[in-house]
């Protein structure tokens, strides 16, 4: 079955008690037994829900994937991960990332005794000399949030294998549409479902995707012991969401495109981060590993001035001054003061997240009025 026949039916059925063609959301917490344990599978809620076993099943489905978990938001499953080491153990990162996973990492998993080390990994090739006999688990964004980096996937799975660590890949910004993290050797893929695979701004979830049984099971019991799980309502919004996966992906990877080439031409702009660029430094990685470039785009304002860029993102009309991204409208933030706020400044502008940058998640409206939108605004 191909990508786009996936986000419909894969790993779906027709509901067994009436046909419905979309899975019913089961607003129930506990289910009826014949006898104590005797039951049709499902017992409680927090446990396994029928509505969330179907997004669950579509999840592992278009990540080509054999087990998928649907948690109650992005962090919440990245917690789950964590759960997975102990005391002592050490976690290789990328050194650009979101700022809620670096608040997990660096606020509340250290003072649980593990310990995180953050590298530049565009060149895998120094990845190895990073790894010591603490290490458990190397986490990636590719493309990074907000800097647009890419890492290549199938280069660092080679490492993590040969040292036996785990590979944790974050696929937000990519989607499986664009990339499929775990043909190219990770261990688990993990999604903020709140963005591209809802896609619409109005659910929070987070969701893993996996092939190992026993990781699985390890996992789904971390998911029911520690109770982190999304409602039915939620299960059914993102379900409904990734239906439409491919359609949206499409249009944002255009818009994004248009976007990018427009802004690398204005006078009032210095620098822009988009993989699909050619003089983007692993532009030739991206290719190889992504089907196309997707909708976020960063840039830098000339002068590297706080209060323009932040007057900036204030005067446009089209695209939305908010947190999250990958929803069907624009949307623009300010990482410095908003997704990357708790980053140390010193820090956050080694990875390059300086007062300037713009952060822009592309919609899928008409391509005209957003570019005539950041036209007016930077102007």
């Amino acid at each position: 079955m191909k990508f786009n026949t996936k986000t419909i039916h894969g790993g779906q059925e027709y509901d067994k008690a009436y046909g419905a063609v979309m899975p019913p959301i089961y607003q129930t917490s506990t289910y009826a037994q014949t006898t104590p344990g005797g039951h049709k599978g499902y017992e409680y809620s927090r446990t396994h829900n029928p509505t969330r076993t179907a997004l669950e099943n579509s999840l592992a489905s278009i990540e080509n994937g054999k087990y998928g978990l649907a948690f109650g938001s992005g962090l919440a499953a990245i917690d789950a991960i964590l759960k997975l080491l102990k005391p002592g153990d050490e976690v290789l990162s990328t050194n650009d990332l979101y700022g809620g996973t670096y608040r997990l990492f660096t606020k509340v998993y250290e003072d649980f005794g593990i310990k995180f080390r953050f590298v530049g990994m565009e060149n895998a090739d120094n990845l190895e000399e990073h790894i010591s006999s603490a290490t458990k688990l190397i986490w990636v964004e590719t493309p990074t949030n907000p800097m647009m980096n890419i890492v290549d996937i199938e280069k660092v799975s080679a490492i993590a294998k040969k040292n036996d660590l785990l590979l944790a890949v974050d696929n937000t910004f990519a989607t499986p549409y664009l990339q499929q993290p775990l043909d190219l050797g990770a261990d688990i893929v993990m999604h903020s479902a709140t963005k591209y695979l809802g896609g619409h701004s109005d659910v929070v979830m987070g969701a893993l995707v996996v092939n190992d049984r026993e990781l699985a099971d390890k996992l789904y019991f971390i998911q029911n012991a520690s109770g982190a799980i999304c409602g039915p309502m939620d299960s059914f919004l993102v379900l409904r969401g990734i239906k439409t996966l491919h359609i949206r992906m499409q249009r944002h990877c255009e818009n994004g495109r248009k976007v990018a080439l427009f802004l690398t031409e204005h006078p009032r702009v210095e620098k822009v981060y988009w993989p699909g660029l050619e003089d983007h430094p692993n532009h030739d990685i991206a290719k190889k590993q992504m089907r196309d470039f997707g909708g976020m785009v960063s840039f830098v304002t000339r002068g590297n001035d706080f209060d323009k860029a932040i007057r900036m993102v204030e005067n446009l009309k089209v695209f939305t001054l908010a947190e999250s991204l990958g929803g069907v409208e624009s949307l623009a933030g300010h990482p410095a003061s908003m997704t990357h706020a708790s980053i140390p400044k010193e820090e956050r502008e080694r990875s390059g997240v300086v007062d300037s940058l713009i952060r822009l998640s592309v919609g899928i409206e008409d391509i005209e009025d957003l570019i005539e939108d950041l036209r007016r605004a930077l102007d």
